[in-house]
Parts: structure tokens; C-alpha cells; sequence
């Protein structure tokens, strides 16, 4: 069962003074618009589910993927349609991060929700997604959120220990923290794990911490 929560705009927690600590946006649920195509989990949504948004409707094309431009609407609306029909598509989300990160916003233009709603929404929707759960880390990652990224990645090697990406990224997250010896290990699992890029092995050299 889907866990359904009640829309609303935000809501402000107190601390035991009074004061304002922290806002909190509601994300709602999938499949919270009426009368929207889906939501389809698209690890197994039909190849004609997927035409039909990505291609035939135009809100996924390769020219939004990269960014270029939409054929409906802002590239954020035409992600934002995308993920409504499929909350858990993993490019669509990679690529709204990356809208994003490139617009230095955390709401893209034409987007309904947040970036890290959009996150947390696909988490609801199937939570048994390491993906999504991957991708949140990297984007707590590109948000200088290393403990909440280490949480996601820590999650995904457990279940997926062959996940070499994630080890790596697990790597980079623990080297921001100075967590060296863990940092080490990742990056070492992640080179057995034929992972090509030597980014982490580079900068723990530069902090003397490499070792063979």
C-alpha cells in the first residue's frame, strides 16, 4: 500500500523556546494528481507505457535528458510530468538534479515539487528501490550532506555488495567527513569491482592516506 500523506504547503517545527527550528516541506504521494498517466513503477512499466511519456508525448526526449529543451513545456515540466507517470525513473531523477544544480535551485522551473521531494516521493512509492536510494545519496552528496549520503550508500552495499558505484560514492562520502580508513576501503572494494574512475584513490594520495 502506497503510504499516502496529506498535501500542504509546509509545516514549521518549534524548539522547546518557542523559536522556529526548521521547515519541512510535504511531498504528498504518487499518484496524488488527479486524473495524471500512472504511476508506473518503470522497472517494469511496458515499453508502450514508456513510449507513450517519453517519446510520443515529448516529455522525455533525449534533448530534455541533456538538458537542451522541452517540447511541452520548461524542461521542468516536462520532468515533472515524467515523474509523475514514473516516480521511479531513474534518469528523470538524475535529471532534475542536474537541472538543478545548473539553475542553483532547488525547485527547477515547471517542477511541482522540490528536487529532494521528487526524491522522497519515489522512496515512497517502492521503497525496495536501491536506485532511487542511490541517487538521493549522490544528491545529498552534491549538497554537502555527507552523513545523510552515507546513509543511502550504506544501505545499498548491504543489499547490493557488488554495487561497485555505490562503493565508490560511499568512498568519496566518508573521505569528506575524514573518515580515512573507511574511505580507504571503499575505494579499494570499488577498484576490484573493475570501478574505473580513480577520483578517490587520487585524493586520498593527496591526503597521504593511500595505501596498497
Amino acid at each position: 500500500m502506497q503510504l499516502k500523506i496529506a498535501l500542504a504547503a509546509s509545516i514549521v517545527f518549534l524548539t522547546a523556546s518557542g523559536a522556529a527550528c526548521k521547515t519541512v516541506e510535504y511531498c504528498g504521494y504518487a499518484g496524488d494528481v488527479p486524473g495524471a498517466y500512472g504511476p508506473f513503477d518503470y522497472r517494469t512499466a511496458t515499453k508502450e507505457q514508456k513510449y507513450l511519456v517519453e517519446i510520443a508525448g515529448g516529455h522525455f526526449t533525449p534533448s530534455v535528458e541533456a538538458l537542451k529543451s522541452g517540447t511541452t513545456s520548461t524542461l521542468g515540466g516536462e520532468m515533472n510530468y515524467t515523474l509523475n507517470a514514473f516516480p521511479n525513473h531513474p534518469r528523470a531523477l538524475m535529471a532534475m538534479i542536474r537541472l538543478g544544480q545548473r539553475d542553483k535551485t532547488d525547485k527547477p522551473k515547471g517542477s511541482r515539487h522540490t528536487i529532494e521531494c521528487w526524491l522522497e516521493r519515489a522512496i515512497q512509492f517502492r521503497p525496495d528501490d536501491l536506485s532511487v536510494k542511490q541517487i538521493r545519496g549522490v544528491y545529498y552528496s552534491m549538497q554537502k550532506q555527507y552523513r545523510m549520503a552515507i546513509a543511502d550508500f550504506e544501505l545499498v552495499v548491504e543489499q547490493e555488495p557488488d554495487n561497485a558505484n555505490a562503493h565508490y560514492n560511499l568512498g568519496l562520502a566518508y573521505l569528506e567527513v575524514g573518515d580515512y580508513d573507511r574511505a580507504l576501503t571503499e575505494a579499494k572494494k570499488a577498484r576490484s569491482l573493475g570501478f574505473p574512475l580513480a577520483g578517490l584513490q587520487d585524493k586520498l594520495k593527496a591526503k597521504g592516506k593511500w595505501q596498497e
